[in-house]
This record gives C-alpha cells, structure tokens and sequence, in this order.
C-alpha cells in the first residue's frame, strides 16, 4: 500500500514537472514564441486587394501575393523570387507605383541608425514580369505620381532616375557627409521626429520639394569600432546635444522639366525645425509643419510652389509642448484633416483650404490613437482610440460632421485595422495579453466578423505545457492620490501567505505606455520566465506616460525624473505592503529612458529599493540629444537645475542597495559617455556596483548571442542579489 503511495506521487511529481515546463533565455531569445502574423500587409489603391509577402520554405523563395478583400482568395502571385535568380537574397520591402502597374523591391539593406537603410532596388513590371535592378545602395527611392520617375537619395545628394530613358539627373551637387545633407533628415531629425526621406513629389510629377540641413556648425560626436581589426576605426556624426547648435535646414523646390531649384523663403523664422513636408492634392502647394526650438509652437504653412510664398494656415500653441501630426490628410477640394490635443486630448478636426475650422470630429475625455483614413464617398472618417480605457485600443467610424460614430471592433484587447480601399472591408489585428495576434476579415458597416484569416492557436498550444500565469490588470493608488495604471505577473503556484519578492518593470518616458492589453513581447516571456522562479513581476505607468490626457501626459516638463521617480519608488511602497510581499526584497529594471528612472529610482528610493539593472540609460539629460530634450525640458542654458536635480549620475552617493549597469559601445543614440561617465562618479563615490559593456552593439545590444548572453547575466544577477 505505501508504495503505491510513493508511485502515485512520483507520478505526480513526473506530471507536474511535464505540465510546468521551464522557459529558458535561450528560447525566448531564439525566436520560439514568435507569433505568427501578415508581413508587408499593403492595402491596394485602386482595386478592393492587398497583398502579402509570404515565404516559401522548401524552395527557399519569397512570394507577392494578391488577394481579393471581399473573400480573401488568392488572385494572383504577382512575383516569386525563385523565377528570378536576382532575388536570391530575398525581397526586404517594396512599393507600388501609384498606378500600381510597377513595384519597387529592396534587396540587400544596410542599415545606417535607426530607421534609415541603404539598399539595391529592383524595378517590377508587373505586365511584362520584367525584372530590372535600377539602383545600388541607395536611399528612400520614390515613384513620381504618374510613375515615369523615381527620385532617390544617395552620398547626401538627389537624383531622379527616368524609367524609361534609364537616364539619371542629379538634383544637387552640395552633399557632403557631416556638411549638407540633401533630401534626407540629419540624425536627430531621423530619431527624434522618426523620419528619413526629406523630399516630395508635386501632384503633377513636376516637381520635388526638399529639405537641406546644414550641419556644419553641428558639434559631432565619436565613437570607436573594434570589429576583430588591429586599429579600431572610429565613426563620426553630427549630433546636437541639448543646447547645442542644430542642423540650419531649408526648404527647396526643384523643377524637373526646368532643372532649376528655388529656395523658399522662411525667413519669419530662426532657429527652427521642419518636422513634417508633404504636397498636397493642388499641384502647386506644398504644406510643411515648422516647429520652433521649444516646439511650443507649431505653423503648418502652405508654400506657392511656383512663387515661393509662404503663409501660416494653422497655429498651435501649448505651454509644454506641441506634438507633430502625421494624421494630416488633404481631401479633393484641398480642405484638410489633422489631429491635435489643443482641447486637452488627442482629437481629430477639418478644416477648410484656407486653414479655417470646419469641425472637430472627434469630442470627449479620451484619445485618438491612430487615424486609418476618410471615406470620401460617404463623408466617414475611420480611427483607432483609447475610448473604452487607456489600455485598449477600438476601431471606430465617425461622420465627418461628428455623427453617427460605430465601434467596429469586437474584442477586448488592442484593434487596429487595414482597410480596403473603397473602405467596405478592415483587415482586424487583434490581440491580448490571454490572446496572440489574430487576423480577421470584418466588415465595415457594423465590424462582424466576415472570416478568419491568421490565428495563433499552434503558439496558445505549445505554451500550454508552460502552463504561465496571466498578466493582472488594475488600478494603483499611491498614498499622494494618483491613480496609476498597472500590471502584474505572479507566479502560477501563487500562494498569498507567503512573501515574495518583487521585479518591477518600467519604460516612463514621456507619452509612452507599458500597460497595455496586447499580447506578449519578448520581455514578457522573460518576467513570465521569473514568475516560474519565484518571482512577482510588477509594471507601473506612472505620471508623464501616454493617452490619459494632455495634463497627465506633460505634468513632468521641464522636470524629468522627477514626478515619474516619484511614482515609481510610491508604487513600490504600496506594493511592499501588499500581505504576500516582501518589502526588503523589491527590485526594479529599464531600458533606455527606463534605464535612467530604473537608476533614479535605487539611488533616491535607497530605502525601498533592494536592486536595480539600468541598460542604456541616460545618466545626465546634458548627454542627450536637442529635439527630444528641449521638447521637455528646454535647454540647459535656461533650465539648469531641470536637468541637474534629477539626473541620477549627481545622486550615486545614496547608492544603498546592488546595481547593474549595462550598455553597448556603438549606441549612437543614449551614448556610452553616459554610463562611463556614471560609472566614474560611482568609483569617486566609492560604490561597488557590477557593469557590463558590449562592443560595437548599438542601443538595441543584439546581434548573435547577444541577447541570450545579455539576458542570462541579468536574471542571475536578479537571483543572486533579490
């Protein structure tokens, strides 16, 4: 009888072991979790289609599929690499001409920061299946509208290539690396304003308007490269850093037929930014937003494409801050939709060609998170918004005169949408934290669900044997009143009279947001990892975080780190109170700007605090970059203790409990200057801290191993000191 006793809990025992398989590093950080989804998913213009770019396994190829909307069949293979030996390496993007008769394929990309590549592109007519490669390691090629032309970017300077002639036209001849850049955004403008191609093409295909940047008088920045050689070689760039002088730009429009550039005259302006160029549907006007340096105040302009005259159609101010749209859209009479927070949230509003306020379309206490485009047939205009709570996202329709609004979405969790081009059908992007992407066909009249399209029940089916616990969704309060969203990850066997210790997870920048009900990313997998080892992974969004409101969102200008610090150590004394906590044993971790807070946050929170890891993070604001500092802070001229008070490299003597710091020698962004300069401060405060550096990795340290050996260190490092 007794051992049968022992056999059944050795069974047991067996079964449980089967039942609660343990994550590894290695996994999470090879890709086994992968969810499966829809790449290169592009909404046709001029037939109810899309494609995908879908890969074919056995025979190593890639395919361009076209797919009709209404029944999601497949019409047509509209190019396989394996009928074209010149694709061997694969297809890494591609556009359509706007009559969608030709496609523009990347191959071979090499990146330079963060979103800019240079490529070899290959031409596709779809009619005659003729392949041609056109251009070698250029940058942002673009069809001409009535696609004879393409205009592209190469050593600084534009060009504009004749499809049928084959003939090239260089547009400038200035271009000079780390002088002047010519249709293509400087570093800041690329990182801090997230674009790269600086030029447009007129309606007509009749001119190019550009942007030029100065960078002359631009300070640059160095740093080392030690690849396997002798001699590292050492990289340099211009990069402004708060206060500094930036980029002097320009705008110009050059006439094809004439080859002739005309600079247009922004003279009411100094010291300013171009944060948005694009022509609207009259040939002859082109549209540009210009920022001032504090960004407090914005113009959309309207340029006379032949004269060159500028007016201000549109101005915004704000005592933070203003946000640059991406949402404008001009409709066929040239009035035009934007976005704004100017009421105190994310809205969208109409105006006239004439820059006068037709309508806000969008009214109420909540934000507009994404704008999907406007149905001119039926006057309706489709959007994505945080309506229903700030940590789900719904897809909606609205009446351009602000009624009769319709929620399209069905599920709870994060909805974005593709819609067809005659707007009859959305492709839904569903997603959860209990439910992995998921594509769904729906229509666009009442957002039924029409067909399934992609599911990710295979990925739901392997994890089963992990048997993970789910995220807990609420509410903090701190003892100061400020209700905070938050998430938490415990461990499956929970048992509430025990105490465990707490890893806390943070971003804090500003208008972002961590808490949000969307399925799992690599980090999550990684705390779901430590929820299996005994660990309560918690995620605040504190004070200064996004889509609860203006007010909410800029409380923290002209002082970061300070509210959102604030926050975070109070979010870890209610916590530690919590009766299945163990306060002596809290610890916290971020990238980046969660790299600075995670630093703040154990030097001032030294009582509450155990441990932190900081990866990339800014130690001074000082080190940071113009556009993105000066935007919350102004400059350190103006607002000195702003930038001193709260940076964590001018509080390293409170360091009480352990700290990891981590970053790659390559980051062009957060510079290791940062952390070097940290780590000296420590060492004159006679700290004892641990450190790690990764060579030649940029912000994101991956490549290889990298992330595996990264992430290994930092979870023993979390075992041995919390």
């Amino acid at each position: 009888m007794q051992s049968k006793k022992l056999l059944t809990l050795f069974l047991l025992t067996c079964f449980s072991v089967i039942a609660q398989q343990k994550i590894t590093v290695e996994e999470i950080y090879t890709g086994a979790f992968r969810a499966k989804g829809m790449d290169e998913l592009q909404s046709m213009k001029n037939t109810n289609q899309y494609t995908v770019l879908n890969s074919d396994r056995a025979t190593k190829s890639q395919q361009i599929d076209l797919y009709d909307f209404a029944t999601l069949t497949k019409v047509a293979t509209v190019l396989d690499t394996k009928n074209h030996s010149q694709l061997s390496d694969g297809i890494d993007s591609y556009t359509f001409s706007k009559d969608e008769k030709q496609i523009l394929i990347a191959n071979n990309s090499a990146p330079i920061f963060r979103h800019s590549f240079t490529a070899d592109y290959y031409l596709y007519n779809i009619s005659t299946k003729e392949l041609t490669k056109v251009l070698e390691q250029v940058q942002e090629p673009t069809f001409s509208p009535d696609g004879t032309k393409i205009g592209f970017a190469k050593s600084n300077n534009l060009f504009i290539y004749d499809i049928a002639s084959k003939n090239t036209t260089q547009v400038t001849t200035d271009g000079k690396k780390n002088s002047i850049i010519n249709g293509i955004t400087d570093w800041v403008y690329e990182e801090e304003f997230a674009f790269v191609r600086a030029f447009d093409w007129s309606a007509d295909s009749k001119k190019l308007a550009y942007i030029r940047f100065d960078e002359t008088e631009v300070p640059q920045f160095s740093m080392d490269l030690y690849k396997k050689a002798l001699y590292p070689t050492a990289e340099t760039f211009k990069y402004p850093k708060a206060g500094e002088k930036n980029a002097l730009v320009s705008l110009h429009v050059y006439d094809v037929n004439g080859k002739s550039s005309k600079a247009i005259n922004l003279g009411n302006y100094s010291d300013f930014y171009i944060a948005r160029m694009k022509w609207t549907n009259d040939a002859n006007v082109l549209s540009a937003q210009v920022l001032n340096r504090h960004q407090d105040n914005l113009d959309l302009i309207f340029v006379d494409g032949t004269s060159g005259v500028a007016k201000v159609v549109l101005n915004e101010k704000d005592k933070a801050y203003v946000d640059v749209t991406d949402n404008l859209t001009f409709l066929k009479d040239n009035s035009f939709i934007w976005t704004s927070e100017k009421d105190g949230y994310n809205h969208i509003y109409v105006y006239d060609k004439t820059g006068k306020l037709k309508n806000q379309v969008t009214k109420g206490n909540w934000e507009v998170t994404n704008y999907y485009g406007f149905d001119e047939k039926n006057k309706t205009v489709y959007y994505q918004s945080v309506e229903n709570g700030s940590t789900v996202r719904d897809v909606y329709k609205i009446c351009l005169d602000g009624k009769k609004k319709v929620k399209l979405s069905q599920q709870v969790g994060t909805n974005a949408a593709t819609f067809s081009p005659d707007f009859t059908y959305f492709i839904n992007t569903y997603s959860s934290s209990t439910v992995p992407m998921t594509y769904t066909l729906n229509s666009s009249k009442d957002g039924k669900q029409v067909q399934s399209i992609v599911d990710n029940t295979a990925l739901l089916d392997k994890l089963k044997k992990y048997d993970l616990p789910t995220k807990e969704f609420f509410e903090l309060t701190t003892e100061k009143g400020h209700k905070l969203n938050a998430w938490m990850i415990k461990p499956k066997n929970f048992d509430a009279t025990k105490k465990y210790p707490v890893f806390m997870y943070q971003y804090s920048g500003p208008g972002s947001q961590e808490v949000a009900n969307n399925w799992l990313d690599t980090n999550d997998m990684w705390f779901m990892m430590l929820s299996q080892e005994g660990y309560i992974t918690v995620c605040v969004d504190g004070r200064g975080t996004g889509f609860k409101g203006a007010e909410f969102k800029k409380c923290t200008q002209k002082e970061l780190g300070k509210f959102e610090v604030e926050d975070q150590i109070d979010a870890a004394k209610v916590i530690g109170n919590y009766s299945y906590v163990d306060k002596s044993r809290i610890g916290i971790f971020g990238w980046s700007y969660g790299g600075f807070m995670s630093s703040n946050c154990l030097f001032k929170g030294n009582d509450v605090f155990k441990m932190a890891i900081a990866v990339a993070p800014v130690t001074n604001w000082r080190f940071y970059d113009s556009i993105y500092t000066e935007r919350y802070m102004q400059t350190p001229q103006e607002n000195a203790s702003g930038y001193d008070d709260n940076s964590p490299i001018n509080h390293v003597s409170k360091l009480k409990g352990n700290f990891l710091l981590i970053h790659g020698t390559a980051d062009d962004n957060v510079h290791v200057q940062n952390s070097m300069q940290m780590i000296e401060a420590l060492i004159q405060a006679n700290k004892q801290f641990d450190w790690a550096i990764y060579p030649d990795k940029n912000h994101g340290i991956f490549g290889g191993k990298t992330r595996i050996q990264l992430f290994n260190k930092m979870t023993n490092f979390i075992k041995e000191k919390l």
